[in-house]
């Protein structure tokens, strides 16, 4: 039997968590897509600690945007806003399993312009 989309996403983000963990240095940003919403956290696995966090369910992202991409490229620039604001500027990217394309791929290179490197 073939794996049904979400099955597949799972193991995909297994595969990727495998290798991937979030430190003091380089925390990991974790980015989850929903049908409507889009979320985006910076996490140290090695406390186990949300540094910062951000979506579009927030009132300045959600007054301004438009369609889904360009909600997921202001979530991007604010999360990269709020690391700012915290002294984090190096982080691994962790896409959870998402196709590199469409909302994951604007918010990932809106959090590059907005300085995050990764």
């Amino acid at each position: 039997m073939s794996l049904s989309k979400y099955q597949r996403r799972i193991r995909v983000k297994q595969k990727i968590r495998k290798t991937l963990s979030g430190s003091v240095e380089r925390p990991r940003l974790s980015v989850f897509r929903s049908s409507k919403h889009i979320y985006a956290q910076i996490i140290d696995d090695v406390a186990g600690v949300t540094l910062v966090s951000a979506s579009s369910r927030e009132k300045e992202v959600s007054t301004s945007a438009k369609g889904k991409t360009e909600t997921a490229e202001l979530v991007g620039a604010l999360v990269a806003k709020k690391a700012a604001t915290a002294g984090i500027s190096t982080i691994a990217f962790d896409r959870s399993g998402y196709m590199y394309h469409g909302r994951i791929k604007a918010l990932a290179e809106s959090a590059r312009k907005a300085g995050l490197n990764f």
